[in-house]
C-alpha cells in the first residue's frame, strides 16, 4: 500500500490518525517511503542542503550545495563537522555531575550517584535543541553513536542512487 506525501509529513509532525500510523506500522514498507520521508523533512528546513540521512528528529547528514561533502546538520542550520567525525564534540556539553544538578532530572532519591553516572546533554551551539543525552560513569569518554555506511544504505537497502560527494 502506498502512502500520499501528505501522510508521510503527518506522520512526522505526529498528527497522522492512530489508524493510519497503526496501518503504517503493521504493512510491509513500500519503495517510496524512504523518499517520501527524506523529502518531507527536506521541507521542514530552511537550509538548501539535500538530506542524505535523517540523525534524530533535529539532525541530518546532508550534501553541502557548493563542496558536495556530506556533513551533520541541525534543523536551523547549523553545520556541525563531517558526518565520520563525533559530532558530539562540536556541541554544546553540559555535564550533570552533582546532585543538584541530577534532581533537577530525577526526585532526589531516585537520582543516580555522581560518583557512579552522569548525565551528558548535547545541545546545538545556535538554537539551543537538545540532540542527545548519554548517562555514562564519569570518566568515559564521549561516546561515538555510530558511523552510517551511507553508500551501502543507498545501494542495497533501498536501492537509490547514492547521493555524490567530494
Amino acid at each position: 500500500m502506498s502512502y500520499t506525501n501528505e501522510q508521510v509529513s503527518h506522520l512526522i509532525e505526529g498528527t497522522l490518525d492512530w489508524e493510519t500510523v497503526f496501518r503504517m506500522l503493521s504493512m510491509p514498507k513500500d519503495h517510496t517511503r524512504f523518499e517520501q520521508y527524506r523529502d518531507a523533512l527536506q521541507t521542514k528546513v530552511t537550509f538548501k542542503d539535500r538530506i542524505v540521512l535523517p540523525l534524530s528528529p533535529h539532525m541530518y547528514i546532508v550534501q553541502t550545495v557548493n563542496a558536495k561533502k556530506w556533513v551533520v546538520k541541525c534543523d536551523c542550520g547549523h553545520e556541525f563537522c563531517d558526518y565520520r567525525e563525533n559530532w558530539k564534540l562540536h556541541a554544546v556539553i553540559y555535564v550533570r555531575d552533582t546532585e543538584e544538578a541530577m534532581t533537577e532530572v530525577y526526585p532526589k532519591l531516585m537520582a543516580p550517584d555522581v560518583s557512579w553516572q552522569v548525565y551528558r546533554e548535547y545541545y546545538c551551539p545556535t538554537c539551543g535543541v537538545m540532540h542527545d543525552v548519554e548517562a555514562p560513569t564519569p570518566w568515559y569518554p564521549v561516546i561515538h553513536d555510530f558511523e552510517p555506511d551511507i553508500e551501502t544504505f543507498y545501494k542495497d537497502w533501498i536501492g537509490l542512487p547514492v547521493p555524490e560527494r567530494a
